[in-house]
């Protein structure tokens, strides 16, 4: 019974550790974003809107963006868990939406572009921790 309890805890360590955000990860999968989204110190809006900032924004918020009615009256306020539904399937979370992305499926891959992303301050610089 022991060793049970002891195999059924390493297993649930193990599987946190598996899915464990990884920023170095969330950086390479950000070449996905990167042909329309910038971010960083010298972010500019391109076909999408600077991604500084994004932990906490309303969606349609950033300045000289051309929004979609859309994705301004969504309601979204982003956070991991709307940041993660809408990137799986952007029109299908925000329909209307300008957003032309095939999604991302992998939970340990919205993971590592969520730490990625969210370690970015309004200015584009790296949040303290």
């Amino acid at each position: 019974m022991r060793l049970a309890l002891v195999a059924a805890a390493g297993l649930v360590v193990s599987t946190g550790a598996a899915l464990a955000q990884d920023v170095a990860a969330g950086e390479t999968s950000f070449r996905k974003c990167a042909p329309c989204h910038s971010i960083g110190p010298d972010a500019t809006n391109k076909v999408g809107p600077v991604l500084n900032g994004l932990d906490g924004r309303k969606a349609g918020s950033v300045d000289g963006f051309n929004y979609s009615d859309a994705n301004k009256a969504s309601g979204i306020t982003w956070g991991e868990a709307v940041f993660k539904e809408y990137i799986k399937d952007p029109r299908a979370k925000v329909p209307g939406t300008k957003m032309v992305f095939a999604g991302i499926k992998s939970e340990k891959e919205l993971g590592d572009l969520w730490a990625y992303v969210s370690q970015f301050d309004k200015d584009g610089n790296i949040k303290q921790k």
